[in-house]
C-alpha cells in the first residue's frame, strides 16, 4: 500500500502515542510485552526500509525472512544484507526480534542436506543483528504429521522417521546457537505434549517452542491449557486469526492474555495478521491498539 505524507504524519502520531500509551498498559499487567509483525505479512519481506514503516505504526520491531529461495549460501548471511538491517535498526530504533526460515516449509530439515548449513548461517546472522530467535518452520512439505485435521492443520500421526531426522539435526545445531546466545524455536502442527517430547529428547535451552495461537486454534488445540503446559518452553509467540481482526475470530484472545499472564510470559508477540480491504497500515494499527490493550485486565 501505499500512503500519502498526511497519512504518513497521522501514522507516526498514533505510533508515538501508542508506544506511551502501551508502557503503562504493560506495567498494569506485569509483563514486558513487545510488539511485532512478520515482515512478509507487514508486506515488506526482505526489506530494511520496512522499518520505518513499522516504526511509524508504533511497533517494536519486525521478524525478518531469511529469503525463501533455497541458495547455499542464505540472503540473510550477506553481510552487505545484514549492514542494510543494521542500519535501520540503529535509525529507527527498533530491533529485530526474530529470523524466520521459512523456507523450510519447502525444503524440511529433515530431508534436505542443506539444512544444518542454513541453521548455521541463520545463527550466526542472528548472532550479528542480535535477534534471539530462528523460527524453524515445519509446515507444507515440512509437516511432522502424516495426515492433516479438518482445516490442513493438527491431527494425524507422527512421521517418525523425519522426527528422528529433524532431533539430531536439532542436537548438532543447539550447541552453536546456545553459543551465539540465539534460540531455535520450532513451529509447526504439533501440540504441546509432542512438542515438549522433542524438546526433551534435544535437551538444550537453545531448542524452544514457537508458539502460534491462530495454527493451534485451527489445530483443535486448547491454546490457553498448552500454554500453559508449555510455560518458559515458549521462546515467542505469533498472533494471527485466520482472516479476522485480533479478537474478532475464532481465537479466544481473552483466555490467550490470561494464560501468558499466567505464566510470565515476558517478550514478543509477533503479528501475523491479515490485511483488510488493501489497507495496509490501518489494518496493522487496529491489531496494534488491540495488543496494547488486552493485557490490561488479564
Amino acid at each position: 500500500m501505499v500512503s500519502t505524507r498526511r497519512e504518513f504524519i497521522k501514522a507516526g502520531a498514533l505510533g508515538a502515542a501508542g508506544l506511551f500509551w502501551a508502557s503503562n498498559l504493560r506495567a498494569e499487567s506485569g509483563l514486558n510485552i513487545k510488539i511485532g509483525a512478520c515482515d512478509w505479512s507487514f508486506r515488506e519481506a526482505c526489506n530494511p526500509d520496512g522499518f520505518d514503516k513499522a516504526k511509524a505504526l508504533g511497533m517494536d520491531g519486525l521478524e525478518i525472512s531469511s529469503t525463501d529461495e533455497a541458495r547455499e549460501v542464505l540472503k540473510i548471511a550477506d553481510p552487505e544484507f545484514q549492514a542494510a538491517y543494521k542500519n535501520a535498526m540503529t535509525r529507527t530504533g527498533l530491533a529485530v526480534p526474530s529470523i524466520a526460515l521459512g523456507l523450510m516449509n519447502n525444503y524440511p530439515l529433515a530431508s534436505d542436506d542443506r539444512g544444518p548449513a542454513w541453521l548455521e548461517q541463520t545463527i550466526a546472522a542472528a548472532a550479528a543483528l542480535q535477534a534471539k530467535v530462528i523460527l524453524v518452520a515445519f509446515f507444507g512439505d515440512g509437516d511432522l504429521l502424516q495426515k492433516k485435521g479438518l482445516l490442513g492443520i493438527g491431527g494425524g500421526e507422527l512421521k517418525e522417521k523425519e522426527l528422528d531426522m529433524v532431533v539430531e539435526r536439532l542436537k548438532v545445531a543447539a550447541p552453536k546457537a546456545d553459543e551465539a546466545g540465539v534460540i531455535l524455536g520450532l513451529e509447526n502442527t504439533l501440540s504441546a505434549a509432542q512438542n515438549l517430547a522433542i524438546l526433551d529428547r534435544v535437551q538444550s535451552d537453545a531448542v524452544r517452542v514457537y508458539y502460534d495461537v491462530g495454527n493451534s486454534t485451527n489445530g483443535g488445540y486448547d491454546v490457553p491449557a498448552e500454554i500453559r503446559e508449555l510455560k518458559d518452553r515458549i521462546c515467542q509467540i505469533h498472533f494471527k486469526d485466520g482472516g479476522s481482526f485480533l479478537g474478532e475470530g475464532e481465537v479466544d484472545m481473552d483466555a490467550v492474555a490470561k494464560a501468558m499472564t499466567d505464566i510470565n510470559y515476558n517478550g514478543w508477540v509477533i503479528l501475523e495478521t491479515a490485511v483488510h480491504d488493501n489497507d495496509r497500515d490501518g489494518s496493522f494499527l487496529k491489531n496494534i491498539e488491540f495488543v496494547k490493550t488486552m493485557f490490561k485486565t488479564a
